[in-house]
């Protein structure tokens, strides 16, 4: 009796969509990769914004792309609606990315959750090189406190 013939499904891995802090950073500092900060204006009142990143909102990135929005990030964009200048820098950090597609482009927010959806839309664009920072703004935070607290100790030892 002959065995059956068995198909494997073939798995296709996906390219990661995720990048450490320190990748991140060293990156930019070798001017190879942008930051595009994607939370709520309150919240970079409150946390603090990022030297040299872009800011555009996720939920205004979906919103002027066509998106359907949840009903709580609505409410969220309803409080803080985009206006016309929003709308303009938007289209231009757009157009300066396209013109630059092969630059990597690292998403980040607080806690780097809403900057894996930033970096699935900005892959859906094409450009194929986005990526979510782990850990958002927060990791940030923890690195640059780690090192410094790295660079205080290395300074007591000499």
């Amino acid at each position: 009796m002959p065995k059956e013939a068995t198909t494997a499904t073939p798995t296709i891995q996906a390219e990661p969509i995720e990048i450490s802090v320190l990748a991140a950073l060293e990156l930019k500092r070798l001017n190879l990769a942008c930051l595009i900060d994607v939370r709520q204006r309150f919240e970079l009142e409150i946390e603090g914004e990022i030297d040299g990143a872009y800011s555009l909102p996720l939920f205004k990135f979906k919103h002027l792309l066509g998106h359907e929005l949840t009903q709580e990030e609505q409410e969220i964009l309803d409080e803080d609606s985009p206006g016309m200048e929003d709308i303009q820098n938007f289209l231009t950090m757009i157009n300066d990315l396209h013109n630059a597609k092969d630059c990597i482009v690292v998403c980040v927010c607080n806690s780097g959750k809403r900057s894996i959806n930033a970096a699935r839309l900005l892959r859906l664009l094409g450009y194929n090189r986005a990526f979510s920072l782990i850990g958002g703004y927060r990791a940030i935070q923890e690195a640059m406190v780690t090192g410094l607290a790295r660079a205080k100790a290395g300074d007591s030892t000499q």
